[in-house]
């Protein structure tokens, strides 16, 4: 009698299985790959920094330094435990530029770069990662139909805008800063790769130094502080703005809300930002006290074009009055323009929850501002995203007050600075043990990756609710 049973087929190895199911995952959530993406990242860099030849002496870097550093770089914080000037070798600042470079332009986006210089063109699943980078509520809520910075069809041009503009501004700022560095005093190709490096550092807003002494020689130096901040601010107000505002200069009715939120509400904070500074610290002469009138001013708007996530400093930050510190806290807090390489809430999530208070006061159901209203939702993830920031920031304080036994003023100001990757520092990074370090490269990993991918990671946003529940209104206020 014939057997005409079919012998059984193997199925896929456990191996095979975990790995499609990874990928599964990854595609079904943009949010958790960005995230996973930015873990390998900061390990790869952790990893050359380990290295002997990362060092100057030539001797390995500990692998707590390693991590903070390269979370640091990766999330273009700027907050250091060595000295950034000195411990590195010219190989380990290289690792730092190409770092804070892929940092500051997101993953993602470096990545869809990358795929539109090799296949000249983008498929659908980049162009969904690239707008999911520029455009937070894309990667919460998929797409969404009202009118946008930017939209899925112009990606390929927002990409060619990130790669030119981050080139261009960083090439014309670093000829432009050569003359100041080399009147300062430094030998020519030295004095070459310190204004490049200081260009790169500036508009990527992380703030590191190339030399021991930081910006103290050119604290006078107004051509070089002003392109300073010029390309601080350049980095923070936003790839989107910069692309609007190169193609439709002369046009600004034409620009889109985003923009113009994002622009109004920036130049507000710098010059509450800078009167405010000049207020508190007049009187203060380890800071601004003794300088005149002119100079005075200057170097408040100096700093307060630092805490959009500048990172640089011509005063001694210690040296501040605790009224100061509390005020750089909530500017550091704010940050920049989304899509840039500014960290912090962002200046559109205080302009909506602002539109949003002024319409509950004027009795009015929608958020208005130039003429568009503005959905529900916006407001929704606009207060997830502070809500998210103000839990990781107790709860980053709360350990490192336990760790360190420090003073409040300086452990939260140090937080603050690590979750919104500004890098001003009151000087406790260098002074952390081992475990201090670990939670505030977490800190600056979280604040880096964003309020907003980790609540869509975590809550699975994608799942849709099939039924409501009875409405009831709790008592508010």
């Amino acid at each position: 009698m014939l057997d005409h049973t079919e012998p059984l087929r193997a199925g896929p190895s456990p191996s095979r299985r975990r790995a499609a199911q990874v990928s599964a995952v990854l595609r079904s959530s943009p949010s958790r790959l960005a995230i996973l993406v930015f873990l390998v990242l900061v390990f790869v860099f952790t990893s050359l920094f380990m290295t002997p030849w990362a060092a100057a002496d030539g001797r390995p870097t500990h692998f707590s330094d390693a991590l903070f550093t390269a979370a640091s770089v990766v999330c273009v914080t700027g907050l250091a435990t060595v000295d950034m000037a000195t411990h590195w070798s010219v190989f380990g600042k290289v690792v730092i530029v190409v770092g804070t470079q892929i940092g500051a332009v997101g993953v993602l986006t470096f990545a869809s770069i990358l795929g539109l210089v090799v296949t000249r063109r983008l498929g659908l699943r980049a162009k969904l990662m690239a707008a999911g980078d520029s455009n937070p509520l894309r990667t919460h809520h998929g797409a969404v139909p009202e009118g946008q910075a930017v939209r899925l069809g112009e990606v390929g041009t927002l990409l060619a805008t990130v790669a030119v503009s981050t080139l261009t501004i960083e090439i014309a700022v670093g000829l432009l800063l050569l003359p100041s560095v080399l009147v300062a005093g430094y030998p020519f190709w030295t004095a070459v790769g310190d204004a490049f490096y200081y260009a790169a550092m500036a508009f990527t807003n992380t703030g590191f130094s190339p030399n021991a002494e930081g910006l103290t020689p050119f604290a006078n130096d107004y051509w070089f502080l002003s392109l300073i901040m010029v390309a601080v601010v350049a980095g923070s107000i936003g790839f989107p703005v910069i692309r609007t505002i190169t193609k439709q200069f002369r046009t600004p009715r034409r620009w889109s809300l985003h923009v113009k939120l994002t622009l109004v509400t920036s130049a507000v904070l710098l010059v509450v930002g800078a009167v405010v500074y000049t207020g508190l610290e007049a009187s203060n002469r380890a800071t601004l006290g003794e300088a005149g009138a002119g100079h005075t001013a200057f170097q408040a708007l100096f700093f307060s074009t630092m805490t959009r996530s500048g990172g640089f400093a011509t005063i001694d930050v210690e040296q501040m009055h605790g009224a100061s510190l509390l005020v750089t806290d909530m500017l550091m807090f704010i940050g920049g323009g989304s899509a840039s390489t500014a960290g912090g809430i962002k200046v559109t999530t205080l302009a909506v929850l602002f539109l949003a208070a002024v319409a509950e006061a004027r009795g009015r159901r929608s958020m208005e501002a130039f003429g568009r209203r503005i959905p529900s939702d916006v407001l929704r993830v606009a207060v997830a995203v502070v809500l998210w920031g103000a839990t990781i920031v107790a709860v980053a304080t709360i350990t490192l007050l336990q760790i360190t036994r420090d003073s409040l003023d300086r452990v939260l100001f140090e937080v603050i600075s690590a979750f919104a990757t500004c890098g001003l520092s009151s000087g406790i990074s260098a002074e952390l043990p081992e475990a201090g370090k670990y939670v505030l490269a977490a800190t600056m990993f979280l604040g880096r990756v964003g309020t907003v991918t980790i609540a869509a990671a975590l809550a699975a946003s994608q799942a849709r609710q099939l039924f409501r529940r009875p409405e009831e209104r709790p008592i508010v206020g």
